[in-house]
């Protein structure tokens, strides 16, 4: 397959494209990557069918966009590759070699630092099949960007200025899931961001705010803060801003951290299997 010219095909849904005509496993000249580049920050989702990747080809594609990040979960981490945090429900020896709990609760990847990751990337290596042959396991994504302009100007000025807590552990402690990586949770420091940030390559604003991670507003009374907290992570997720991706094994998908927010459906279990490689990076300061 050449790489010297793409199709960029619109989900038809709030957000989302995929990227015909490219084997990334090959090498990408300057302007196909700029396109590449260009799709993703207008579609926020772009994603890629049918791609055969080593561990180093999918880190160099990756790569390509800037600088990557370490999850703190290291210990799903790939040996000698940091970076690829595997995402997966498959255990060895009863121990879960892949973080089973990712993507449980609405979230933007990695809020909880103080410089969040522009993107993620995930490549699917296993997906979950039922026995009649239904792909389980689905990603939705809903745009902050468009729940953002939806709001009345009323909500868009009192949201000014304003800044929420994120933390990690979060409203998780509640969830029961997880539990063996709690004690890393909490150990994270809490982090504090505005409500709404601007996106630091389109400029357009959204709602920076979850249901999962945020826990407080500085200044405002806890009653208070989770009410707008909830109101506004529900204004995100309306159908109506939201794309549903079905996944295919070799896909791969580039989500925007900084203009959505993303969930996991947690609908199968072993022995239906799962297996993802993530990698997130392109660490970016939150605006106002």
């Amino acid at each position: 397959m050449a790489n010297d010219q793409i199709e960029i095909v619109p989900t038809g849904a709030a957000l989302g494209a995929e990227i015909r005509g490219i084997d990334l496993s090959k090498p990408i000249s300057d302007n196909t990557f700029d396109a590449i580049e260009q799709a993703f920050d207008t579609h926020s989702v772009t994603y890629f069918r049918g791609q055969q990747l080593d561990e180093g080809q999918f880190q160099d594609f990756v790569c390509r966009f800037g600088e990557m990040q370490v999850n703190f979960l290291k210990r799903y981490t790939i040996k000698d590759r940091p970076l690829i945090l595997q995402v997966s429900n498959i255990k060895e020896n009863g121990e879960d070699i892949g973080h089973a709990d990712a993507g449980r609760v609405w979230h933007s990847d990695m809020s909880y630092e103080w410089n969040p990751p522009r993107m993620s990337v995930l490549y699917a290596r296993e997906v979950p099949v039922s026995e009649d042959g239904e792909i389980k396991g689905d990603t939705l994504f809903a745009s902050a960007v468009q729940a953002y302009d939806s709001l009345s100007g009323e909500m868009k000025e009192r949201c000014k200025g304003l800044k929420v807590v994120h933390d990690v552990a979060g409203r998780r402690r509640n969830t029961g899931t997880g539990t063996q990586d709690n004690a890393q949770r909490e150990a994270m420091e809490k982090v504090v961001h505005p409500v709404i940030r601007s996106h630091p390559y389109t400029g357009k604003k959204a709602i920076y705010v979850n249901m999962g991670e945020c826990v407080s507003i500085p200044g405002m009374k806890d009653e208070e803060a989770l009410d707008l907290i909830n109101e506004l992570a529900a204004t995100v997720i309306r159908p109506e801003f939201q794309y549903r991706h079905k996944w295919q094994v070799d896909d791969v998908l580039i989500w925007d951290n900084c203009a959505l927010q993303h969930l996991a459906a947690h609908d199968f279990e072993l022995p239906l299997r799962r297996m993802m490689w993530r990698i997130s990076g392109c660490p970016t300061k939150v605006y106002e």
